[in-house]
């Protein structure tokens, strides 16, 4: 792929290149998109799979070309996980902010398998740890909404 689409796509439409907190604008970007196609089921779950694949086809040609291991600028696996976070749960704003730290919280904390992914680098370890923390929300807001009923 072309360097400066992979990078366009990696930095999420370059929100990667905000000067504070990317991952953080990154994942509210991808949660505005989520909540934009949650209506649509099928629509959710190709724009996620969209997310993903784009993520594993770009973030290890531009971590390549960056230098770095897993730069900052590189938050298309923010936007790949916020997808997997809220697969099947209810868009309510309770929800969606809920849900929206604790994707912030396991995305940095990295609990086990997490941390194993990224210490693989390449485009499996910048995106892995990011797919884990978005599988892990998913299970505490489904826990969440079913059974202490936060929708």
């Amino acid at each position: 792929m072309n360097d400066r689409v992979a990078r366009f796509c990696a930095t999420f439409f370059h929100i990667g290149d905000f000067p504070v907190a990317p991952g953080s604008a990154a994942s509210a970007a991808a949660l505005v998109v989520a909540y934009w196609v949650h209506p649509w089921a099928w629509a959710y779950i190709a724009v996620g799979i969209l997310f993903t694949v784009i993520g594993f086809m770009t973030a290890g040609q531009v971590e390549k070309l960056s230098g770095r291991k897993d730069p900052g600028f590189i938050v298309i696996d923010e936007a790949a996980g916020i997808m997997i976070s809220f697969l099947f749960i209810p868009m309510t704003i309770p929800v969606m902010i809920t849900g929206f730290f604790l994707f912030r919280a396991f995305d940095m904390f990295k609990i086990y398998p997490a941390n194993k992914f990224e210490d693989m680098g390449g485009a499996y370890g910048i995106m892995m740890d990011d797919v884990m923390a978005g599988i892990y929300t998913n299970i505490v807001l489904q826990i969440a909404v079913r059974v202490v009923g936060i929708a």
